[in-house]
């Protein structure tokens, strides 16, 4: 069921030890709370708009929604139970991997390694003979899911220095499903910066003339078999084309170039709308962004000064990604790079849990390269100044007005990485825009409704063609 309607930086205050360490010490999923991604974690209380702590979550994802009790986990192993409606996992060895961790006790050595065993097996030949390329080809899109969910955890594990490796994996499967779609997708490199873009372009099969076509943003740490999921299946459905692509902070650029995040999203999407309407197979009068998890700030960024886009969505409407971490995180941020990395390296790191200081690793590795090498050799990084400044540069709070195009906002029942931000999006926005919340009736509810990818796909794409209908 859906609810439809139409129409801050840091602070100077030094944080105190106690202060600083406050909701940092109940385990990995109150540190992953505010995750920025689609695979992120899901916290046991949610921080409020006010940023202040509010109710516990828990029953947000109650009987069978509860694989784990840790809700970071838990959260990451519903995305990968959602992801069997496109055929991107399995539902039984899903539950199957479950059932191992749960055997072996829960940990990230433990969770990594049932999902990557996973991800290994349906990469090899399966037992008993041979596969056909459409038995290969959608092994090795759950191989991706697989490989996916043991990314995420990867730098809490036994061998953090495994991560690239793990990327590496994972992209394997992906592209090997990639070669026997058929029409398998155009693959190129988009010009941007040193670095260019590695993109995937689907057509829709027997595809004739110009069509629509959907860029799909990620987020934080989502990998591009998440893309499929939230997308590119409802496209080619639709017989729109959909472009996938890795941008600064995200697969390739991250894992392998180690390029960061960048505030100027337009200047990542620009040259990909380029690239598209110099292609005789799509209609440039009809060419959509669409962002989800912390891609609900950069896709809106990106629609402010895009003025060839027709149309914006945001999966969730996210204004702030800075509110998306513990006000604890947050409060170890002052103006003063010296005395705000002091105080990180004297004070909180010292006092951090091992689970704790490996969340606080992933969560931060995006913003600063320093961060993810020093996670790789398990380490903790030591300059919390410099990507926390990264992070707030993101901010859009004064950018959406400029908006010109159609806009949909997403918001979802028991958010918990952005709560409330959809809804002040939306009362920002001057264009012709809509709201729509997704909720625990059909169960919708949580972060990009990871139980629900279809009911958020039937709503993205039946707003997306009345909003863009054909000529």
């Amino acid at each position: 069921m859906t609810d439809v309607s139409d129409g801050s930086g840091g602070g100077t205050r030094r944080p105190t030890r106690r202060a600083a360490l406050a909701g940092l010490v109940g385990g990995a999923g109150a540190v992953l709370a505010a995750g920025c991604t689609p695979t992120g974690a899901a916290p046991a209380a949610a921080p409020s708009p006010s940023g202040t702590a509010s109710a516990p979550a828990g029953g947000a994802a109650p009987g069978a929604m509860t694989l784990f009790e840790d809700p970071a986990y838990n959260f990451s192993a519903l995305m990968a139970l959602g992801g069997a409606g496109a055929g991107a996992a399995e539902t039984g060895e899903v539950l199957t991997a479950v059932n191992a961790v749960d055997r072996a006790g829960l940990s990230a050595q433990s969770y990594v390694t049932a999902f990557k065993k996973l991800g290994d097996q349906l990469m090899a030949a399966p037992e008993g003979g041979g596969a056909d390329d459409q038995t290969t080809r959608w092994r090795a899109l759950r191989a991706a899911q697989y490989y996916a969910q043991a990314l995420f955890f990867v730098l809490g594990s036994d061998d953090p220095g495994s991560e690239e490796r793990l990327y590496r994996a994972g992209r394997r499967a992906w592209d090997r499903f990639c070669d026997l779609c058929d029409p398998a997708p155009v693959k190129a490199a988009v010009p941007y910066g040193r670095t260019p873009l590695p993109v995937w372009f689907f057509r829709p099969e027997g595809a004739g003339g110009r069509r629509p076509t959907v860029i799909l943003t990620n987020g934080s740490d989502g990998q591009n078999v998440d893309m499929w999921t939230y997308g590119v299946r409802a496209a080619l459905e639709r017989g729109w084309n959909a472009l996938v692509y890795d941008g600064p902070g995200q697969g390739q650029l991250l894992f392998v170039d180690r390029v960061v995040f960048t505030p100027a999203w337009e200047k990542v999407v620009r040259p990909l709308v380029d690239w598209l309407v110099a292609r005789p197979d799509v209609d440039t009068g009809r060419i959509a962004l669409t962002g989800l998890s912390m891609a609900g700030d950069l896709a809106p960024r990106a629609a402010a000064f895009e003025d060839r886009l027709a149309a914006v969505v945001a999966m969730p409407g996210c204004l702030t990604p800075w509110l998306g971490f513990p006000p604890e995180v947050r409060a170890i941020y002052t103006p003063d790079k010296k005395e705000t990395n002091t105080v990180w390296t004297k004070e909180v790191v010292p006092e951090l849990s091992a689970a704790d200081a490996a969340a606080l690793r992933k969560r931060f590795e995006p913003f600063s390269v320093q961060a993810m090498l020093d996670a790789r050799r398990g380490r903790t990084f030591t300059d919390f100044h410099t990507p926390a400044r990264r992070v707030q540069a993101l901010d859009i709070t004064d950018v959406v007005r400029r908006i010109k195009m159609p806009a949909l906002v997403l918001d979802y029942e028991a958010e918990q990485f952005y709560p409330g931000q959809a809804r002040r999006m939306f009362d920002k926005l001057t264009s012709p825009k809509e709201y729509v919340k997704l909720t625990a009736a059909t169960g919708a509810q949580l972060h990009c409704s990871p139980m629900a990818p279809q009911q958020h796909c039937e709503v993205v794409f039946d707003w997306l063609e009345e909003t863009l209908p054909g000529r």
